[in-house]
């Protein structure tokens, strides 16, 4: 038996209906048919032994037990559906595909529902649900399973992808995959407006498009400028005063500038509000030694904060310099953990580091030189590497296996979240890379001629990340002098 096979029930045909009207429940009605929980050891237990009744003794898949190693694995998460009487009457088992660390490739199988459930009760289709989310909860970007080929219109109406026909036990069945679209619904919310937003602007000028400061025509000057978001303002005030200068920083080091001031404006309803969110910048502009020069306070009103950061670089590193061929690497700083409340979305390395230590990181660029450079912020590692390639006219390929990233968060998380400090660049794979610095740096793709972002996993297969251009900028065509000779506009 193949290691990965798993054998889903006949559920083909099943409704997809009778789902518990809970609110009826709240109200004082009838309880559902039935509800699905995680399951303890006692419903585990139950669930095996509904297996075994189907999968051996009605179907003959198995000799004696269909049990395997995904049954061993403590990783293997057991969802069962429970009738009003609390008896197992269907379950599934999901978890990570393959041994090692969770990269955030997952495997569905087991799906079994008691005969006599089988039909309009609808416990197959809430099971494939029940999976499908709780392995997106878990941090999975891939999820599958090889499933019955009489299943297969079941699985399709549930909005699951045919990858391809296996066989199984002798019997035909399909790998099937249900789309994780995470990647691609950050990048729709943060970047896909820009393009029709900016129509008629000309942001950034040929070479510039989309990039991370703003330089002046025969000027080594460069400005990057940023908003931090108001609920953040009024909720963190000092995070959002450090994030302030954090995210203008990096967004000078992508260019390859070096730092020589900030401004701020800020908004508050007090000056107990405002003294708040100047703590945190002014704190932050100690750890980095940037001075700030100055800026506008006005009170009584709701809170906003933007900051400006200037830098100079004689040779700016554009967003939009790569080609097909050139390899990706990803440099982040994996120190640090979570910001409390931001859990998944916001990680915080940068407040634990020395002076000397953020300097060395906001310098690698301008010290290496890549072809093309971008800090990844709002769109995460993925979208940002969307806004790359896009600007750049090619497409990207990421290797999950390889990219950098902290060994107590999901692959989801890390690359749908606000890391920090994190660069992306691209250059030739006879570039030296960038220089060694506190943050982790790894090649972990390549820009490719075909559209879109995609994930490499270990087995060799890519799944589409996001599909389309991810701002609408279009790409930036690089003059003949591009350094220190073009304008941009910061996004």
């Amino acid at each position: 038996m193949h290691p990965d096979a798993d054998l889903f029930a006949l559920l083909s045909g099943l409704p997809d209906a009778s789902r518990g009207p809970v609110c009826d429940v709240l109200l004082g009605g009838a309880p559902p048919y039935f509800m699905i929980e995680e399951a303890d050891a006692a419903g585990t237990a139950a669930y095996r032994r509904l297996r075994r009744e189907v999968f051996v003794d009605e179907q003959g898949l198995f000799p004696g037990h269909d049990l395997d190693d995904r049954d061993d694995d403590p990783r293997t998460v057991v969802l069962v559906a429970r009738d009003r009487t609390g008896i197992v009457i269907g379950g599934v088992r999901l978890g990570p595909a393959a041994d090692g660390p969770d990269i955030g490739w997952w495997h569905g199988g087991r799906l079994i529902v008691r005969p006599t459930d089988r039909g309009g009760a609808g416990v197959g289709p809430a099971l494939i649900r029940a999976a499908c989310a709780r392995a997106e909860a878990a941090g999975a970007l891939r999820f599958e399973a090889t499933v019955q080929a009489r299943a297969e219109r079941l699985f399709a109406r549930l909005g699951w992808r045919t990858i391809r026909p296996v066989t199984v036990a002798g019997r035909p069945h399909v790998l099937m995959r249900h789309p994780v679209g995470r990647i691609a619904a950050l990048v729709a919310a943060t970047k896909h407006p820009l393009g029709p937003l900016l129509a008629g602007l000309a942001p950034g000028g040929p070479g510039f498009v989309g990039d991370d400061g703003d330089g002046g025509p025969g000027s080594d000057l460069v400005a990057a400028c940023d908003a931090i978001l108001p609920a953040m303002v009024e909720r963190d005030p000092e995070w959002a005063g450090w994030c302030s200068v954090l995210v203008n920083l990096n967004d000078l080091s992508a260019m390859g500038a070096t730092p020589v001031g900030i401004l701020d404006a800020v908004a508050a309803k007090d000056t107990t509000a405002a003294t708040r969110v100047l703590t945190g910048l002014r704190r932050a502009a100690e750890a980095y030694d940037v001075p700030i020069l100055g800026g506008h306070t006005q009170l009584g009103v709701p809170a906003a904060l933007a900051v400006t950061a200037l830098g100079r670089t004689a040779n700016p590193v554009p967003g939009g310099g790569g080609h097909p061929g050139h390899h990706v690497t990803l440099t982040a700083d994996l120190s640090g953990g979570w910001r409390p409340g931001y859990t998944g979305r916001q990680w915080d390395s940068t407040t634990t580091r020395t002076t000397p230590e953020l300097q060395a990181m906001l310098n690698a660029v301008a010290e290496a030189q890549p072809a093309a450079a971008k800090d990844v912020s709002m769109a995460g590692v993925a979208g940002t590497l969307g806004m790359l390639a896009e600007a750049s006219a090619c497409g990207a390929v990421l290797d999950v296996a390889k990219i950098p990233h902290p060994p107590n968060t999901t692959m989801a998380d890390w690359l749908t979240c606000f890391p920090g400090f994190a660069m992306l660049t691209t250059a030739p794979p006879s570039h030296p890379g960038l220089p060694e610095t506190p943050a982790a740096s790894a090649v972990c793709g390549e820009l490719t001629s075909t559209p879109g972002i995609h994930l490499r996993w270990p087995d060799g297969e890519l799944t589409e990340a996001l599909p389309t251009p991810a701002t609408g900028l279009g790409p930036a065509v690089q003059p003949v002098n591009v350094r220190g000779s073009t304008r941009r506009a910061g996004r």
